[in-house]
């Protein structure tokens, strides 16, 4: 663990100085939202799913914003070579770019959450919304870190990553809209099936990007 706070304190100190990542995702969620809220038509019965809807749109695209370009980066200065020769195993690596890559992401929940609450008139605010945002985000950043390193080292690193990450973040991005949508119509004994579900998927998911991460470093 203490290699693993080494490595996510490299990444606040490497993004504190550049702000490559984290400012390039706040300012496209906020457009997003922003942009979505004159597109949906929030007078109606069903606001709270178009609402919802529209926020993890957000958060999907915003996070594969910065999700794509974690390892890429890494690879770019050549410092994904010197990870690899210190004497930490690629889960710690794993470990590391995920919660910094969660923090990132959370960085912009946290500050688009209120934004969109007042821009949709939608509670947004519950602690019931902050937990399926939290889930959510680990397991779309579990997913993400995975597939930037395996899409790091192709040309089309571009296309590659979204076409890699999409497919199997469906489950999480359906179960996070659906009970956002759940919450937000006020049916929190709903919505805990799905953020149960939720939990299981990041379980999932996180364990296996854990276990073959290194192999895919070794690629």
């Amino acid at each position: 663990m203490q290699r693993v706070r080494m490595l996510v304190w490299k990444d606040l100190v490497v993004e504190a100085r550049g702000r490559e990542f984290l400012g390039a995702m706040l300012v496209f969620a906020l457009i997003t939202i922003v942009t979505l809220n004159f597109a949906f038509d929030l007078t109606g019965a069903g606001k709270e799913a178009s609402g919802s809807g529209g926020l993890w749109i957000a958060y999907l695209f915003a996070g594969m914003l910065g999700l794509g370009r974690s390892i890429a980066v890494e690879r770019d200065r050549g410092t994904l070579e010197g990870l690899t020769l210190c004497p930490v195993d690629g889960g710690s690596i794993f470990l590391g770019k995920l919660i910094s890559n969660l923090l990132f992401v959370l960085v912009v929940q946290l500050v688009t959450l209120p934004v969109f609450a007042a821009l949709y008139d939608l509670p947004a605010l519950r602690p019931m919304v902050f937990a399926i945002a939290f889930i959510g985000a680990l397991g779309f950043s579990g997913l993400g870190t995975l597939f930037s390193a395996l899409a790091a080292g192709s040309r089309s690193r571009e296309i590659l990553m979204p076409l890699l990450l999409f497919p199997l973040a469906i489950p999480v991005v359906i179960g996070c809209v659906r009970a956002t949508t759940l919450v937000f119509e006020g049916n929190l004994s709903e919505a805990w099936p799905w953020f149960n579900l939720l939990t299981a998927f990041d379980a999932i998911f996180v364990a296996i990007s854990y276990v073959v991460f290194d192999h895919v470093l070794e690629e």
